[in-house]
């Protein structure tokens, strides 16, 4: 049996490689059938804001890799209702479905995967 694999992403999309770094090590084992799932914690909550333009600050844009996570069977999407909170973002407006969790919630999320990689 696989190992599951949860993936926090920290990073704003534009604030460097971290946010693309993330999504391509989720992609990749999505495609080997890996149990993964995503947390997108502090600014990488920005990645699932809608409306982003990524040419004006001069970076690609991270969506069409974002719409794919389903596609390789990365569903199990996570938000911090804190972050959310803390960055003027509404949960019910995000680009894809995320399930946004609590504090509680989220130290319960960490202990249910057996690896933990922090981008």
């Amino acid at each position: 049996m696989a190992k599951s694999l949860l993936i926090i992403s920290r990073q704003a999309p534009w604030a460097g490689p971290a946010a693309r770094e993330a999504l391509d090590i989720a992609l990749a084992g999505g495609a080997f059938d890996l149990p993964i799932s995503m947390l997108f914690l502090d600014d990488g909550v920005f990645q699932l804001a809608p409306d982003q333009r990524p040419s004006t600050v001069e970076q690609k844009d991270l969506q069409a890799n974002l719409q794919a996570l389903p596609l390789f069977g990365v569903e199990a999407l996570y938000t911090s209702s804190r972050s959310l909170a803390e960055r003027g973002l509404d949960g019910a407006s995000l680009t894809l479905p995320a399930q946004a969790l609590d504090d509680a919630a989220l130290r319960s999320l960490l202990q249910t995967h057996d690896q933990v990689i922090t981008i």
